[in-house]
């Protein structure tokens, strides 16, 4: 695994905020088996059935439960661990669940955000921070076409419009604190990923989830929008560009303190409907239900969403190596092995299997 990002993160302190969550569990464990030390800051996972939890995480990093919110406590992690690498997941990320708690959601992104910020800020040994946004940042108009990094920021809904905050929060910080405008020059980016699946995700409204629920209580999976069009992707694939990103920025490079776009190849930008007939297949057996039209108070939810990550594949020499059925399959493989399997290994073994894709893919290029 060290050998595709030069081995820069063993031994490393690396801080990975929100660790509890389902981008967060995967991140630690790959960080873990390349040698880093890992410690995590969130609040507690939400289900046993969390991927974190099932995976005994609390046990094989260094865990503090705690809110995002709390500057005090966060910055007493800085100084008590002082971490040089930083991967800023926690947040809340729902965007259904934005409309019902806009203030939470605020304060959980905006300020979250600022907080962890200001503790990059005050600490010398910070030399890299990567904060996750999401595509749903951009002004969303439907358009056929990718958005690009440099596309006007916006947001219809609470959580989407907090994330575009968070890269102004974000790009405000480095143009004010670091970079050429500080002695200080911890690199600090921000990336945008596509709709992640993988195993071990229980969130309420995500698609994934909502499917393996029905199917494990043999009924018909409840799907709103079945013609919305999203960009799917594993969540390893976008893990392996901020991991490419950060480790850039620990080997001294330059010009990496940027926005960035981690999404699918256009082939994987589908209808949900085509996700949930790809998992059935590979489930086995299941069948779903369009119940968009049965509520007339479902929420505002875009049908159109697709990113540019021409600027990864071209400066990072980022490429997605999974088509859309495999990342289905791997998906859907988690989540059949999950209650009789070492979920740890589980995990592991994806993330082995996808490094020699990773590695292939570098020599094919």
């Amino acid at each position: 695994m060290n050998n595709l990002f030069k081995g820069m993160f063993k031994n490393k302190t690396v801080l990975v905020t929100g660790h509890t969550g389902f981008k967060g569990s995967w991140l630690s464990i790959w960080l873990r088996e390349m040698g880093a030390k890992v410690v995590g800051y969130s609040l507690p996972p939400y289900t046993a059935k969390d991927n974190f939890a099932l995976a005994g995480l609390e046990s094989k990093v260094v865990s503090i439960y705690e809110d995002i919110r709390d500057y005090e406590k966060l910055k007493g992690i800085f100084s008590s661990y002082k971490p040089e690498v930083i991967f800023h997941l926690a947040a809340q990320p729902l965007v259904r669940y934005s409309y019902k708690y806009p203030r939470e959601t605020y304060e959980q992104n905006i300020m979250g955000t600022v907080n962890l910020l200001e503790c990059v800020r005050n600490s010398p040994f910070v030399e890299a921070c990567i904060v996750i946004t999401t595509d749903k940042c951009y002004e969303n108009k439907e358009w056929l076409w990718g958005y690009r990094e440099n596309d006007r920021l916006g947001g219809y809904d609470p959580y989407s419009s907090s994330k575009a905050a968070c890269e102004l929060v974000v790009s405000a910080y480095k143009d004010s604190f670091f970079g050429d405008h500080s002695n200080k020059k911890p690199g600090i980016a921000t990336v945008r990923a596509g709709n992640v699946i993988g195993g071990g995700d229980w969130s309420m409204d995500r698609i994934i989830p909502d499917c393996i629920r029905s199917l494990e209580d043999n009924m018909p999976i409840p799907v709103r929008n079945p013609n919305s069009t999203r960009p799917w992707q594993h969540v390893l694939e976008p893990l392996s560009g901020y991991l490419l990103l950060a480790s850039k920025m620990l080997c001294g490079e330059t010009g990496y303190s940027d926005a960035w776009n981690f999404g699918p190849n256009s082939e994987s930008i589908v209808h949900v409907g085509t996700v949930v007939d790809t998992l059935i297949k590979h489930w086995g057996s299941g069948c779903w239900d369009n119940v968009g039209n049965k509520s007339k108070t479902t929420p505002h939810e875009s049908t159109l969403l697709s990113l540019d990550c021409t600027k990864a594949k071209m400066l990072l020499d980022w490429n997605p190596r999974l088509s859309l059925d495999e990342a289905i399959k791997l998906t859907t493989d988690w989540y059949k092995l999950y209650q009789s399997a070492d979920v740890y290994q589980t995990c592991v073994t994806q993330i082995k299997s996808y490094c020699t894709k990773l590695e292939r893919g570098k020599t094919n290029d």
